[in-house]
């Protein structure tokens, strides 16, 4: 069935909220196709719909503009105004007015996350962009290899390199777009045998390995010398991500050089100057002014900035600041002026300047922490753009002042709803803040309708009962309560330790980077949040009991250092063996289930008195338990997604109980081998009806999770960490590309057997409301000034026809029976 959606506008706007029905009459029907399955009574499986029977359903984009992190940049020395953004989750994002306006030129080829970009100088319509950003974060998004336009992003072409999941630099030939060099770092979770330097000749239809160094070393920076683009420099990182640590050195490090286009290459890791021991994460830059010297910026015991002025025959130690190599698995990145030999620039935390050939750095000013990326215009040192994890910013003085961070790009980890009218959605983005912003709005969900709510990393909730109040959490367990109507925040940490710098295993408690926090369905004064055990406030978090024992594995051997061999980086991102997912019954209070990172799931019945181990048998060890659902129809039913691709597995987990987690049942089929899952969520009002949440989409299941269908229809292609059932909404949480719903879901709610024999069928409209706005609902903004979209004004009504080319006319009726 090809899906048709009318909507109408019913009557004037009260001056209050106000529902209001509506009646329908069909007097002649068009033939839109046929829906080609009925749904069945759940667990019996049903044939997926035709995609075309959804087709009437689209997500819309409602915020925050808000971007997120970027780690790909770049731009062109013939074209000032094109600049192009790689996001972590979102795609490619395109400017041609020098930043200002920002728009998505990947959605329709692929999505995800980006790693680098190279921009064609002599036909700077051919963009080659290579997946999978290279500073592995632990919860880093894979790539699926290399993609090209040569029409300046309006179409694209896959070119293969799908293994090398992250990458970290994507070179092209300055005098031909045929000839493009890429610098694979590889699986970030595991090894394998697709790094190294890659080149193609022939514009990405064959590439062939030049440089490899071993199955768990990858390339960090790969450059080239602008004067002679036969030589090129690569720097080798040996790394890997495990759930609990990040190994970022080893004997595979150091620093090639080629002179003959990556044919042959030379090491220049045991060079005089340069420093011994392991070496880690490794930036380089070659200086246009003066190509015989080479910058690198160097993670080891006597890291920094490294310079060579004979083309890396020998090297110097010129800056060992600590401002320079913080967290360097996560920056280590290093860019030459153009005109000026002495000038370079080290993005960290902050971005810094040299101007006096490294010895010293001041601080540039830059638009948002965390610096990871810059493209320098080759014929003006005054054009930039910069990549930092608010997004990517131009600027044309030098980065005196730079264009704003008005896109949707946010990365939220978790998605909750308010009880206001409208609903407000709520969350937690990535190294920015926590937000909560209207669900619709006059003229468009401006930035400014959104307002900050505690929290950064972990979950907001909202009480039911007085939607002003939230309550955020953050890293270590870092917890908030803020009254938005009186302005008042209050601290309510369920331990007062910071475990900053000190292994999991130290603490009384461990707390995961997004560790849950869920208010009770039955008390709203009761708050759960888990740790390494479950603890309980009843007092809106003044204070808090532990529920229960430890229910992770507590494995000594994932509670170590979570750093090393070089750098000790023990920010609590990496602490492992915590509490994950949690989750209260609604229809029973006290029952309460637990899954934790390392791959357990507990319940209690008695509100934690005791707790029993009810893990699945085919969930392997240390698995996260993403999410799980309990069940608004039955107790003893529970969903739970899980995921192992923190193991170098990408297959997804969906598990059902109906007997409090005795047994489990998998349910994937239809979701595809390598699509792992986040979320798994039940419809609080069909039984049997879940959606899931992967990390290219949504998914939808007909029959309890026996067989699934994607729902991404319109949405990007991009991680889904979350989803929330509101109101007959859909709202999805993206890691990439901030917030979306899904309107009015009465169509997936009413497929049933017999639709497809009738003539005609009208799916019943759900409650509509007219609202005094001052002017109602419009589109609002501008591609300059992008505002989130509103729903059509007015009900939605959805219908469906067996014959076809008849015309369609419906007559909305009062209560009274009167047009």
């Amino acid at each position: 069935m090809r899906g048709a959606r009318f909507t109408c506008y019913v009557g004037a706007f009260l001056a209050r909220p106000r529902r209001f029905a509506v009646l329908a009459r069909i007097a002649a029907l068009v033939a839109l196709g046929a829906i080609l399955s009925p749904t069945r009574p759940a667990r019996a499986q049903v044939a997926p719909y035709d995609s075309t029977a959804l087709a009437a359903l689209k997500w819309r984009e409602i915020g925050i503009f808000r971007g997120g992190r970027s780690v790909a940049v770049a731009g062109s020395a013939s074209r000032p105004n094109e600049y192009w953004m790689g996001t972590t989750g979102g795609g490619v994002f395109k400017t041609t007015d020098g930043g200002h306006t920002w728009l998505p030129v990947t959605d329709k080829y692929f999505g995800g996350t980006i790693g680098a970009i190279g921009v064609s100088e002599s036909n700077p319509d051919v963009v080659y962009v290579g997946t999978g950003e290279y500073p592995i974060r632990g919860n880093v998004s894979h790539g699926d290899g290399v993609w090209k336009t040569t029409d300046g992003g309006k179409t694209w072409t896959h070119l293969g390199l799908e293994d090398t999941h992250q990458i970290s630099r994507v070179r092209v030939h300055p005098s031909g777009p045929d000839t493009v060099w890429v610098g694979a770092q590889g699986h970030a979770f595991g090894p394998n045998a697709d790094r190294g330097v890659y080149k193609t000749t022939d514009g990405g239809k064959t590439w062939r390995k030049l440089l490899f160094r071993n199955d768990s070393t990858g390339i960090s920076d790969l450059v080239l010398d602008p004067s002679n683009s036969t030589v090129l420099y690569a720097a080798f990182w040996q790394a890997q991500r495990k759930p609990w640590q990040l190994i970022s050195g080893g004997a595979g490090g150091g620093i090639f050089k080629s002179s003959d286009g990556g044919e042959n290459w030379t090491e220049l890791t045991h060079n005089s100057g340069l420093p011994t021991g392991l070496l880690g994460n490794i930036g380089l830059a070659v200086s246009p002014a003066k190509p015989a010297r080479v910058w690198a910026l160097i993670e080891a015991d006597s890291g920094g900035v490294y310079r060579s002025d004979d083309g890396g025959a020998t090297w110097r130690y010129v800056n060992g600041e600590r401002k320079l190599r913080q967290r360097p698995w996560y920056y280590s990145r290093i860019f030459a002026d153009p005109k000026d030999s002495n000038t370079v620039y080290a993005l960290n935390v902050l971005a810094y300047k040299s101007t006096d050939g490294g010895a010293t750095f001041r601080r540039l000013r830059d638009p948002h922490g965390d610096n990871h990326d810059m493209w320098i215009a080759a014929n003006d040192p005054q054009r930039m753009i910069e990549g930092n994890d608010g997004g990517a910013n131009v600027s044309t003085n030098g980065g005196k002042t730079w264009t704003d961070q008005d896109y949707a790009t946010a990365q939220f980890y978790h998605v909750t709803t308010t009880n206001h009218f409208p609903y407000r959605v709520c969350g937690a983005q990535q190294d920015n803040s926590g937000v909560c912003g209207p669900s619709r709005w006059p003229g468009g969900i401006d930035r400014a309708q959104w307002y900050d709510v505690a929290g950064e990393s972990g979950h907001i909730q909202a009480r039911p009962d007085d939607p002003d109040i939230t309550y955020g959490g953050d890293n270590s367990g870092f917890l908030a309560r803020v009254d938005h109507k009186t302005g008042f925040w209050r601290s309510i940490d369920p331990w007062p330790d910071s475990p900053d710098g000190h292994p999991a295993g130290e603490g009384k408690y461990r707390f995961q980077w997004t560790a849950p926090l869920l208010i009770s369905p039955h008390d709203p004064r009761v708050l759960y949040i888990g740790g390494n055990v479950v603890l309980k406030s009843v007092n809106e978090g003044q204070s808090w009991t532990p529920l229960s024992p430890d229910l992770t594995r507590h494995d000594p051997a994932t509670l170590g250092v979570s750093g090393g061999p070089i750098t000790s980086d023990q920010t609590t991102a990496e602490y492992y063996a915590t509490i994950f997912a949690l989750a209260e019954s609604p229809l029973r209070k006290g029952l309460l289930w637990a899954g934790s990172d390392d791959g357990l799931v507990h319940v209690t019945r008695d509100g934690g008195k005791t707790w029993t181990d009810v893990t699945p048998r085919d969930v392997a060890p240390f698995t996260r338990v993403s999410i799980i659902e309990a069940s608004h129809f039955a107790p003893g039913t529970a969903y739970l997604a899980a995921n192992r691709y923190q193991l170098d597995d990408l297959a997804p987990y969906i598990y059902r109980t109906i007997d409090y987690g005795r047994s489990w049942i998998k349910i994937v089929k239809g979701i595809p081998a390598t699509e792992f899952v986040r979320v798994v969520r039940e419809d609080p009002t069909r039984r049997g009806l879940l959606y899931a949440g992967t990390e290219r989409g949504v998914w939808v299941s007909f029959d309890d999770g026996a067989s699934w269908q994607s729902l991404r229809l319109n949405l990007p292609i991009v991680p889904v960490h979350d989803l929330a059932v509101k109101e007959g909404d859909i709202v999805a949480a993206t890691h990439g590309r901030s917030f979306w719903i899904l309107d009015d879901i009465s169509p997936l709610r009413q497929l049933a057997r017999a639709i497809p024999r009738e003539s005609v069928h009208l799916f019943k409209p759900r409650d509509a409301y007219r609202v005094d706005w001052g002017g109602g609902f419009g589109g609002g903004g501008s591609d300059a000034h992008p505002v989130g979209k509103n729903p059509p004004t007015g009900a939605m009504i959805y219908y469906w026809l067996k014959n076809k080319n008849q015309e369609v006319k419906l007559d909305i009726l009062d209560a009274g029976g009167r047009l």
